[in-house]
Order: structure tokens, then C-alpha cells, then sequence
């Protein structure tokens, strides 16, 4: 079950406001699915997961994202600078709820209980990729010096910011697709550990 993340088109707001404090604003948001066995289950993903745009096709989550790009300028009659950039990310992570557990033996709850903790923690991976990014792109924009005019220094932070973003975007595909190629290993490995776990009665099973 491949999962991918839905890339929004960033925004960059390149003007002479005060500052936003740089950081991410994340929310979460469900769709439900019902079953009680594995293929259930997985059927379910494919028919009421999030459809991505890139792929067409709906996976078990996916991660909506947009930047929102402030930056704040110092001049005077002879030079411009950029005295503070702020990128914040706003991400929306959307998830699997299960809503027949009760009905399902302990097997298939151990490795819904598996899946479902992976599925958030690759689109919470992608979030992250995308705060990395931010900070590349704040520090891009501070160290580009001064220039003699307002509007250029604007210019090139977008033709900086759009760089940047290309290489994010690479790097968000460059993760699905390494993601997807060791899905089957990282599963039962995990699935190991969770059962490792349940015999010594440090989490519950049920």
C-alpha cells in the first residue's frame, strides 16, 4: 500500500510586513473505514483513502502542505536589504480511522495497530522534509545581501524560494519512493517488535 504525500503549490508572500514567527502549523483530519479482516481492510484504504492528484489514485494518508513565505525589508535612499524572513509551513495530515476494531480477532488488530502508526509516521516524515526546507529558504533569503533597489531583492528571493522548493519536492518523492521499495520489510519488522512487545507486557494487544 503505497502512501504519498499531496504537494500543494507554495505560497510566497514577499512584502514589507511584520514578521510571522517561523515554525509549522499542523492538523489532522480522518476518514473512516470499516472491516474486520486484512483484505477488508485494505480494500476499504483503496476505496475512502485520500486521492492524490499526482498519482490519481487514493492512498491510506496523505500530507497537504503550503508555505507561506513573510519577509520584512530595511532600507533607506541607497541600498535594501532583508532584515527578517519568516517561512511557516501549514500542513494537513490526513489519516485512516478504524472503525470495526471490536469486530476483529487480535491478529488483525496487532497489525492494524502496525500499519496505522506507520502510515502517520511517514506523513509526519514529510512534514518534517518540509520544515527542513523552510529553514533553507529563510537562510537563503537573509544571506542574499543588499541591492540598490526593493523590487529586485524581491525578484531574486522568488527565484531563490522557487529553487528551493523544486529541490523539497524532489527530495519529498525521492522519500515515497525509498518508502515504498522497503514498505514489506519495515512492516514486519515493526510487526516483530510490537509482538516482542506484547509478550512482555510493556503495551496491550488487544
Amino acid at each position: 500500500m503505497k502512501r504519498t504525500a499531496t504537494l500543494l503549490a507554495c505560497t510566497v508572500l514577499l512584502a514589507t510586513v511584520p514578521a510571522l514567527g517561523a515554525g509549522i502549523s499542523k492538523k489532522y483530519s480522518y476518514f473512516s473505514i470499516s472491516g474486520s479482516t486484512l483484505d477488508e481492510l485494505e480494500k476499504e484504504l483503496s476505496k475512502r483513502g485520500p486521492q492524490v492528484n499526482s498519482t490519481g489514485r487514493r492512498h491510506p494518508g496523505a500530507t497537504q502542505m503550503e508555505f507561506v513565505t513573510s519577509v520584512t525589508y530595511a532600507h533607506d535612499e541607497r541600498s535594501c536589504r532583508v532584515q527578517e524572513a519568516n517561512v511557516v509551513v501549514k500542513a494537513k495530515i490526513i489519516l485512516p480511522r478504524w472503525r470495526s476494531r471490536q469486530r476483529a480477532d487480535r491478529e488483525t488488530r496487532i497489525v492494524w495497530d502496525t500499519l496505522s502508526a506507520d502510515i502517520k509516521r511517514h506523513e509526519e516524515s514529510h512534514v518534517i522534509i518540509a520544515k527542513n526546507h523552510a529553514r533553507e529558504i529563510e537562510q537563503a533569503l537573509t544571506g542574499m545581501g543588499s541591492s540598490s533597489d526593493c523590487d529586485a531583492l524581491a525578484a531574486k528571493g522568488k527565484a531563490l524560494t522557487a529553487r528551493i522548493m523544486e529541490k523539497h519536492d524532489r527530495e519529498q518523492e525521492r522519500f515515497d519512493r525509498v518508502e515504498g521499495i522497503n514498505f514489506e520489510a519495515r512492516l514486519l519488522r515493526l510487526l516483530k517488535y510490537r509482538v516482542k512487545r506484547i509478550e512482555e507486557g510493556r503495551i496491550g494487544g488487544g
